[in-house]
């Protein structure tokens, strides 16, 4: 990768740089050296005679090196290779699905929070998430808290938030990734559910959110329909409508069928809608067949 695409990958295309400053160049170095540090990805090693001759490269050249990665099969296909890679490490689990918005303080996060911590005491699995803010955030701490493995798919930047980073604030480097293409996040937020044997216990659970997070939920359930994910071995799919937040959905899902788009009991069929923690616990404790000792 060339440096410019390297300051590309890193947002800095985001930002007016003014590159015939020396304050900026120093920036520009530091935050790569502090990448090559403090990430599990291959250090970016930029081979370059004149780096104030590099820097200087418009914003369009900038842009279409990003744009040449993003037409590359390969580039996409080293990083979907690099989920699964960590998936195999981490071990599949329940996939949160989740508003970055909702911090800490909002019912939903604190709800989120308890529901994870749960979830891991009761399925003893991994727990992942987009590694971001908000809702994705509770779900981390909520498994944290249960002493329970995290994993995650990060991307450079999540809705609400003012400034990219590839850093996750205080998970170890080598429990997430941060990707470049939601392509290969998706891939990676629905291997890590996809069970390949009766002892694995994986779920996915679709908490509050927005355009982001209806985008994964409906994807993972177009999958569920199609029989490409639980064709073999089934995988709970939770809809947490917490405070009726997904009761117009719901709605708007049954005006589908009067309309004829779905069938008649079809999205029913294919997840469970839970209004509480509790109603959760039971839907998973069933659907595993787990010992009333091991309900929390």
């Amino acid at each position: 990768m060339g440096f410019s695409a390297a300051t590309s990958s890193l947002g800095l295309h985001n930002s007016q740089w003014n590159f015939n400053s020396q304050c900026h160049r120093q920036r520009v170095f530091k935050i790569l050296a502090f990448n090559s540090k403090s990430t599990h990805q291959s250090p970016i090693t930029p081979q370059i005679s004149n780096p104030i001759k590099t820097l200087r490269a418009s914003s369009s050249k900038i842009e279409s090196i990003q744009l040449d990665e993003r037409t590359s099969s390969n580039e996409v296909k080293k990083e979907i290779e690099m989920c699964y890679e960590l998936i195999r490490r981490l071990g599949r689990g329940v996939v949160y699905l989740g508003s970055s918005r909702m911090g800490p303080g909002h019912d939903h996060y604190i709800q989120t929070q308890e529901l994870a911590r749960e979830v891991a005491h009761l399925l003893e699995c991994t727990s992942w998430s987009g590694a971001g803010p908000g809702l994705m955030d509770a779900a981390t701490q909520g498994a944290l808290e249960a002493g329970k493995p995290v994993g995650g798919f990060k991307i450079g930047k999540e809705a609400g938030e003012w400034a990219a980073t590839n850093f996750h604030p205080y998970l170890p480097s080598e429990t997430y990734l941060t990707c470049r293409f939601f392509s290969a996040r998706k891939h990676g937020l629905v291997d890590a559910a996809v069970r390949s044997s009766n002892r694995e216990k994986t779920a996915v659970i679709a908490l509050p959110g927005g355009i982001g997070t209806l985008d994964e939920a409906f994807e993972i359930l177009a999958l569920i329909q199609l029989e490409r994910i639980g064709s073999a071995l089934p995988v709970p799919f939770i809809l947490m409508n917490y405070n009726s937040f997904y009761s117009k959905l719901l709605e708007f899902l049954d005006v589908c069928e009067d309309w004829g788009t779905v069938s008649k009991g079809e999205i029913s069929s294919l997840w469970k809608v839970c209004n509480s923690n509790s109603e959760a616990l039971g839907y998973l404790a069933d659907f595993y067949d787990l010992a009333p000792a091991k309900r929390k």
